[in-house]
């Protein structure tokens, strides 16, 4: 096992414990397996109609492609999880590969609770087959920790009903029409006209980029000069005034209906989010608003930025105290592949295998089209290990200029200051 940075310990003997339990019981996993059997356990997030798909269909799929190798499969809480997974490292518990959110990667990388996939055979093949912007995501001090297994992003999503009464027939494709068709639907009523989601980077980095603003140099390497450029700073002052005139959905600073109560019941002209809010309302039992017939999609509309999204998705590691690497690398370049890939499609999650996202048939998905032009624009978060720690500034700040506690000058030099300071 690799030596991991003070870090871990931090965590409690309790949280030790709870993941040991988790991972350390299943002695097949642990010794070789049960007969010729290797059983390689995969933590995941997936959602109940993914982790259908993936028990279903994938499991035997490849067991039966691999007969060597036997899936163990654990889906894990999402909250604390970070918490648990470096616990799991240090005591020698965690399973062998893990679905991990994508702004993870590279903070377990420093601190060495992952393998440089890099150096297996085969990964340049992997690697040449998917998306480039999601695969960024793995790279780490030149070398990659990771495999991008899924990606998504984030499109505009207007109520047709409230589109229609602001006079449009269509998505706006600018950010001064988005911004006159959320002045024409409050007059018609409506609770909220731009559905920004939140005051964290989630939330609101496709507005600031698309608005011209930047948060480093294309290296990562630099915040000052970037999240408080002149660009930068009319973005955030531009969005604190569609705050102030009350163009925003309540959502922007956690207010209620929440955004898709807000579409649903009519309220709110236009919210942003990924391709799960149409596979699942479109597979929620007794819902009766119709996702594709009462919502009209668009891209993010453009500004000065162009139009920009972020990425989101989650990638596919492997632990540096795995027991078995060389078949939970089997599985991982498996999982890549075009087959498995279209199947997990099926749940509304974007492959990042090349080919199977231009696949024909996917693309017949009544709402994914404008999700993978999306990507073509999309931006990652920052993808450096002290990403989660300067996040919180920026987020703190942005939230403090839209309650009107700072001026969007102040915010950003504050933030751009303390960013610098993390880094170095």
């Amino acid at each position: 096992m690799k030596f991991i940075k003070p870090l871990v310990a931090m965590l409690s003997v309790s949280t030790l414990l709870f993941v040991s339990a988790c991972s350390g019981t299943d002695k097949s996993s642990t010794d070789g397996g049960s007969g010729d059997k290797t059983v390689i356990e995969y933590w995941h997030t997936y959602s109940d109609q993914e982790e259908t798909v993936l028990t279903d269909k994938i499991k035997p799929l490849f067991e039966e492609a691999h007969p060597d190798i036997e899936l163990k499969l654990t889906r894990m809480p999402y909250e604390g999880l970070k918490q648990q997974v470096i616990a799991g490292v240090s005591g020698n518990a965690a399973p062998d590969l893990m679905r991990l959110d994508i702004v993870w990667t590279s903070e377990f990388a420093q601190i060495g609770a992952l393998q440089d996939l890099s150096t297996y055979e085969g990964f340049e093949e992997v690697k040449s087959s998917v998306f480039e912007a999601p695969m960024s995501t793995n790279l780490y001090e030149d070398k990659y920790y990771g495999l991008p297994v899924n990606t998504n992003t984030k499109i505009a999503i207007y109520n047709k009903q409230l589109l229609e009464k602001a006079g449009l027939s269509e998505a706006p494709q600018t950010m001064d029409e988005l911004v006159k068709a959320a002045e024409a639907a409050k007059s018609a009523g409506s609770k909220g006209g731009i559905g920004i989601g939140g005051s964290f980077a989630w939330g609101f980095l496709p507005y600031f980029w698309s608005l011209g603003g930047t948060l480093t140099n294309e290296n990562f390497t630099e915040f000052e000069g970037y999240i408080n450029s002149p660009e930068s700073i009319e973005a955030v002052e531009t969005i604190a005034q569609w705050h102030k005139d009350g163009l925003t959905a309540p959502t922007i600073l956690g207010g209620e209906p929440g955004a898709w109560d807000g579409m649903q019941n009519n309220e709110y002209l236009m919210i942003d989010d990924g391709p799960w809010f149409y596979s699942i309302l479109m597979n929620e039992e007794g819902n009766k608003f119709d996702v594709i017939e009462e919502t009209v999609r668009g891209l993010i509309p453009a500004g000065d930025g162009g139009s920009r999204s972020v990425i989101g998705g989650e990638n596919l590691v492997i632990f540096s105290n795995s027991k078995h690497p060389e078949e939970a690398w089997t599985f991982a370049k498996w999982m890549l592949t075009e087959e498995p890939q279209k199947l997990m499609a099926e749940t509304g999650l974007i492959p990042t295998n090349i080919e199977a996202a231009n696949d024909p048939a996917f693309l017949e998905n009544p709402f994914i089209q404008e999700y993978v032009t999306q990507l073509e624009t999309a931006l990652p978060r920052t993808p450096i290990p002290q990403w989660s720690e300067i996040e919180a500034i920026i987020n703190l700040n942005f939230e403090k200029v839209m309650r009107g506690e700072m001026d969007a000058k102040a915010a950003m030099d504050d933030a751009a200051m303390q960013a610098e300071a993390i880094l170095k």
